[in-house]
């Protein structure tokens, strides 16, 4: 059986498409103008496996000065223009053995970083894959001031193009068209993932969309409100950041880690968790190691949802357990930079508009724009079900960024917008909830499936522990994932070995412990 599911995975063409010096020479003597002629070559050559490939002209802060290639690719890179005021950089990565998949990877935040990562990672598994810089360069949010098409081209043309192109491509260079073609994003990656099926239902066969940023306008908001509630790091109330990864990490423990049943520092399912933060009010003026009463107030409202002014649900709060990384930016005690930038340069084209001024209004402003409609917010997929697709999302436990709630919020939207129960609704969509997982990665859970580069190494292409590859079989096979198995690695370092793994449940299902050894697989088991 795992024979044959390798010969699924892995499976190449019947005929091997060239041998590698007449790759190489193939690669060299492609000329991808003639099928786009509006478009400027930037790169075109051959890259063998093992070489670092460097990007001097990548800003500085996508913080993506190099990468190891891990096959035989052809690189190709052109800019394409999407209107007269804007273009996007466009790469693919065209492996010598090739499987017939192609793949487009997403981006980030509002950011215009392409993620080589995910590309070497990909095109080691044999897919041609495809990346863009979402229309501007960098990850701030400068480029969209007073420009709406750049906005648009982040929103979703930059990645509509980048299939359009690709599998043209593709299908010039390799002499025959793709056979299923696949999306893997994260964050504001897992959004575009989302809208392509939403705006383009026939692009891909299969997406992964990680910690979804869906509500993209609410979301938005939501981080921008966390800078009113923890006010400026220099002012008299301000939370550090040891306080909350300490006290206030330990107090959240003690009150939620042993409601799965077991005590190991993870919060298995956040909702479950009622966190009541008075009980680390200071008993008198000379106790340490608590919090004054107007402090225990901005705690309150870090974890609750972002209501409107008739007390409707905006976005929901942050889960808690995510306060160890979220002191990073939300909890920080200044602006969250994507947030800041979406209001300045789009919401209201003002570049002095000062962060701590937000408030609720704001938010329906920026709704109300809804930019390129961005929003990404479908109560249908019905076109993308229609046409066949499969679409697997996860989100983290312990997501710093965005929260988790927000996901388990969207598939019951979808499942009422589309009259679909969860049965239903899992023969083309499932998502996996993620204990103890950071943003996208990390964490003290069991946070390595393949759903990037950094969550792929040490990790086998096989469908019971990699989403890449448990998303390939779903589209090709037929077979969906019924779990995800998750890996922690020690000290998160592969090299120091496996520490234990998790069965990941698909939701509404909770992942549950039975008895045993919680490190075991077999001690927990899903149920709703």
């Amino acid at each position: 059986m795992f024979l044959r599911l390798r010969a699924i995975l892995y499976a190449t063409f019947c005929n091997v498409f060239l041998a590698s010096a007449d790759f190489k020479s193939t690669c060299l003597s492609f000329q991808p103008k003639e099928y786009f002629p509006n478009s400027t070559l930037k790169i075109i050559e051959y890259v063998p496996a093992g070489t670092n490939l460097t990007f001097p002209g990548n800003s500085p802060s996508c913080a993506r000065p190099s990468q190891v290639v891990l096959a035989d690719i052809c690189r190709v890179a052109l800019s394409i223009p999407t209107s007269n005021r804007s273009s996007v950089i466009f790469e693919i990565w065209l492996p010598e053995n090739w499987t017939g998949r192609f793949l487009g990877t997403g981006n980030g935040g509002i950011d215009g970083c392409i993620k080589y990562e995910d590309m070497a990672y990909t095109t080691q598994y044999g897919f041609a894959t495809t990346g863009s810089n979402n229309g501007h360069n960098g990850t701030s949010g400068l480029a969209f001031y007073q420009n709406l098409e750049v906005v648009t081209d982040f929103s979703w043309r930059s990645l509509h193009t980048t299939v359009v192109v690709g599998k043209q491509l593709l299908k010039s260079f390799y002499g025959k068209s793709h056979t299923k073609s696949y999306y893997l994003g994260c964050s504001g990656g897992g959004r575009q993932g989302i809208q392509a099926a939403e705006m383009f239902p026939e692009d891909y066969d299969g997406i992964v969309a990680g910690c979804p940023g869906i509500n993209f306008n609410y979301l938005s908001s939501w981080r921008a409100s966390f800078y009113p509630i923890t006010g400026p790091s220099n002012t008299s109330d301000f939370i550090e950041s040891e306080t909350w990864t300490s006290l206030i990490h330990s107090e959240i423990l003690r009150q939620c880690d042993s409601l799965d049943g077991v005590i190991d520092g993870i919060i298995e399912d956040p909702t479950l968790c009622n966190f009541h933060p008075e009980s680390l009010i200071c008993s008198t003026s000379n106790s340490t190691d608590c919090l004054t009463p107007a402090q225990v107030q901005v705690v309150r409202k870090v974890y609750n949802p972002l209501y409107g002014n008739q007390s409707q649900l905006v976005y929901p709060g942050l889960q808690p357990g995510a306060e160890v990384m979220a002191v990073q930016r939300l909890l920080a005690g200044k602006p969250f930079g994507y947030s800041e930038d979406w209001f300045r340069y789009v919401v209201f084209t003002n570049s002095s508009w000062d962060p701590l001024t937000f408030d609720i209004n704001d938010a329906f402003i920026a709704e109300r724009m809804n930019p390129s409609n961005v929003r990404t917010w479908p109560s249908s997929l019905e076109p993308f079900r229609g046409c066949g697709g499969k679409l697997i999302a996860y989100h983290g436990g312990q997501d710093n960024q965005i929260t988790g709630t927000n996901t388990e919020r969207f598939y019951n939207y979808l499942s009422a917008g589309m009259s679909s129960p969860s049965g239903d609704l899992d023969t083309w969509f499932r998502f996996f909830r993620i204990p103890g997982m950071f943003h996208c990665n990390g964490g003290p859970g069991a946070w390595s499936f393949g759903q990037g580069a950094t969550a792929a190494t040490g990790i086998s292409f096989h469908p019971d522990v990699n989403i890449l590859a448990a998303i390939v079989q779903w589209v090709e096979n037929g077979t969906a994932p019924e779990t995800v198995t998750g890996t922690k690695f020690i000290n998160d370092t592969v090299e120091m070995g496996e520490a234990y793994q998790h069965r990941h449940c698909r939701y509404p299902y909770r992942s549950t412990y039975i008895n045993g050894p919680p490190a075991d697989l077999s001690s927990w088991t899903c149920i709703k």
